[in-house]
């Protein structure tokens, strides 16, 4: 047989049918791959320091319930009932929720910031996955985050004299502890896509999400307040998360007298997070203040 002659330097000795043209991408359908990699990036980037991310909340919303509980229901085993349970057992679940989604916010306002601040945005923008996959990730990472706090702190709970975590509608805690996960994480995104520096991030948490928080009944119910109040309460979406969590516990809510409002409530807060998701998604596919 004859020799075969040895190509040329720099000549190409690959075919050239097997590879797309340049600019055209590889992954024309889902990358399942891609989007798995960069949900396990974002959860192995809070999971490296737990003792913070997961942990430590646990901690302060144990001494929010040790604090409340004494100061407002008459000690561990105090009298004060609200919706038919002790003080503790009845701002337990509110706590939980809002240990929860505080810091669903607090995970997906970070990433790409981050990346911006750091000039690793490239990280985000460059891989071969889509723009629904990328907002997946970035909001599945912050609700796997919440999750494990909620577990974290509902565990911290327990430790507590007085306090029953008996569920009465599990399709409740489920519905508004991932409904009110996934809101605050798609709202974390878009800080995160608006902030330029820690500074807006960090305005946005202290005059929106903290005050929201704090006043959607997670320590008291809204029967209580005047009714221009009650009514400004009903505009706020993480009082539904609160009240609706609140009843997959005690079986009853301040949303309304009825199972049925409880309902409307978990339809109007599905409703809000797809609006919501619409926005992310559009702006994450024109790329405003990412590509630029």
């Amino acid at each position: 047989m004859a020799n075969q002659p040895l190509p040329r330097e720099g000549a190409t000795t690959r075919n050239a049918g097997t590879f797309a043209p340049p600019g055209q991408p590889v992954f024309r359908g889902f990358n399942r791959l891609g989007l798995w990699t960069l949900y396990m990036k974002e959860v192995r980037r809070f999971f490296k320091v737990q003792t913070q991310t997961i942990w430590a909340p646990a901690v302060t919303t144990l001494l929010y319930l040790m604090i409340f509980t004494l100061a407002l229901g008459g000690g561990a085993n105090g009298g004060r009932m609200v919706l038919g349970v002790n003080f503790a057992s009845f701002v337990a679940p509110g706590l939980i929720a809002m240990g929860m989604i505080n810091n669903a916010f607090a995970n997906s306002s970070f990433s790409l910031l981050g990346g911006k601040i750091q000039g690793t945005i490239v990280d985000y923008l460059m891989p071969p996955i889509s723009t629904g996959e990328l907002m997946t990730a970035l909001v599945g990472a912050a609700v796997t985050r919440a999750v494990l706090v909620g577990l974290a702190v509902a565990g911290a709970m327990l430790l507590w004299p007085g306090v029953s975590l008996k569920i009465a509608h599990p399709w409740a805690v489920v519905w508004f502890g991932l409904m009110g996960s996934i809101l605050l994480a798609i709202v974390g995104v878009l800080t995160s896509i608006w902030a330029e520096k820690f500074d807006h991030n960090a305005a946005v948490t202290n005059f929106v999400i903290t005050p929201l928080s704090m006043l959607s009944g997670t320590f008291y119910v809204i029967d209580n307040l005047a009714p221009a109040f009650q009514a400004v309460s009903r505009l706020n979406p993480i009082f539904y998360v609160i009240s609706g969590f609140r009843f997959g516990f005690l079986g009853q809510s301040d949303i309304g007298d009825t199972n049925m409002a409880v309902l409307h409530g978990a339809i109007g807060l599905g409703v809000v997070n797809i609006a919501l998701g619409a926005l992310l998604y559009r702006l994450l596919k024109s790329g405003w203040k990412l590509k630029n």
